[in-house]
């Protein structure tokens, strides 16, 4: 068990961190590039950039969802803020940064009855909305399979790790939570590229992408009824 411990804090740490990296890079430099390209086809260069703003701190920040569903908007915010910081600014996590890559934000690191207060909020808010998704028909409606999948998988390493930190437990039966909650980590930064927790990086781009998609260059039209096999159609 020792020599998969190290293993999973070491290479395999290295590699999925490097995956998730250069994956967001990756999707971070497309967007941009979209954004620049939909602006040179464009007629109308132009665009309300307070409007944008607006729209952005509107999508970046749940401000519809608190006025629609205040409870779950609260909850959603909640989690979302746990999620992050948690493995940012926990002790042992920075310690494991540091090692594996030379870098980390161990100044900045939470005190230990801090850090396990704000897993603790984060794991009932991930219950949380994985109940409502499961129970509220409105949000079971437009919920995908990957919506309950990802919940269940970062619900394993906050679940795990809570365990490790503070329930009295084998060391056998320690060093299998910790393997779970190390590995489960790495799944997700793996993961984190391909899928829409994407969103972490792109939300901030994602208005500002989409007022310049809208931009139809010229004989956008023709092309689009071209792909609908309408050409020559009154629509």
């Amino acid at each position: 068990m020792s020599e998969w411990l190290e293993f999973a804090k070491g290479p395999l740490f290295r590699f999925s961190f490097a995956v998730m990296l250069l994956g967001l890079a990756r999707l971070l430099f497309i967007a941009i590039r979209d954004g620049f390209e939909a602006k040179a086809k464009a007629r109308d260069k132009e665009l309300p950039s307070a409007y944008v703003r607006k729209l952005t701190v509107g999508f970046v920040l749940p401000i519809r969802a608190f006025r629609v569903r205040p409870v779950f908007g609260f909850i959603s915010v909640v989690f979302h803020i746990g999620l992050l910081a948690t493995p940012i600014l926990l002790f042992d996590h920075n310690l494991l940064f540091q090692r594996s890559i030379g870098a980390s934000l161990i100044a900045l690191s939470l005190p230990k009855n801090a850090a396990d207060v704000l897993a603790a909020i984060t794991i009932i808010s991930a219950t949380l909305l994985l109940l409502t998704r499961i129970f509220d028909e409105k949000t079971r409606f437009i919920s995908k399979k990957q919506d309950y999948l990802w919940l269940i998988l970062l619900l394993i390493p906050f679940v795990s790790g809570f365990v490790c930190a503070n329930l009295d437990v084998s060391p056998s039966a320690y060093n299998y939570f910790l393997l779970a909650h190390i590995l489960s980590g790495e799944i997700i930064f793996i993961a984190i590229p391909f899928t829409k927790i994407a969103h972490c990086v792109l939300a901030p781009l994602s208005q500002w992408i989409t007022a310049r998609a809208w931009k139809f260059p010229p004989e956008a039209g023709e092309k689009v009824l071209e792909s609908l096999g309408k050409e020559g159609e009154k629509l």
